[in-house]
């Protein structure tokens, strides 16, 4: 690193310093929350997909199946296995369904919680999906 200190200013190296630094928490304060969050859905359509994956992926927790095999019956289901988002959205709901067992009344409320929430939010589901960490 090179040092641009002015002559008769013997803080300029620090003020440099501490701009980066300001930069770069400024960076990670925009990046970090959104790389925990649940993926959004782009439309009304993906909140319907998003319930409708509720519904299943409550209804599979209920019924106590091994939840690899859950995920392997849920990727079969929604053909997500190509797709990124649609996993990490799968993924998102199965483990709130799992984790959540008995806080959701029955997998229709589970789901219109979901769809409910995502409409009015513009597709953001983390109040009910939870933040990842």
């Amino acid at each position: 690193m090179q040092r641009h200190e002015a002559p008769g200013k013997p803080g300029a190296f620090l003020l440099e310093i501490n701009v980066k630094k300001l930069f770069v928490a400024a960076v990670l304060t925009v990046a970090v929350p959104a790389a925990f969050a649940a993926p959004r859905a782009e439309s009304a359509l993906e909140c319907g997909i998003a319930a409708d994956m509720a519904v299943v992926a409550h209804s599979l927790a209920g019924e106590q199946i091994q939840r690899n095999k859950a995920d392997a019956i849920m990727v079969r289901i929604y053909d997500v296995a190509a797709s990124p988002r649609g996993m990490e959205l799968m993924n998102d709901i199965m483990e709130a369904a799992y984790t959540k067992q008995g806080a959701a009344p029955s997998a229709q409320k589970f789901a219109e919680d979901l769809f409910a929430t995502c409409m009015k939010s513009g597709g953001d589901m983390d109040t009910i999906l939870g933040r990842r960490l």
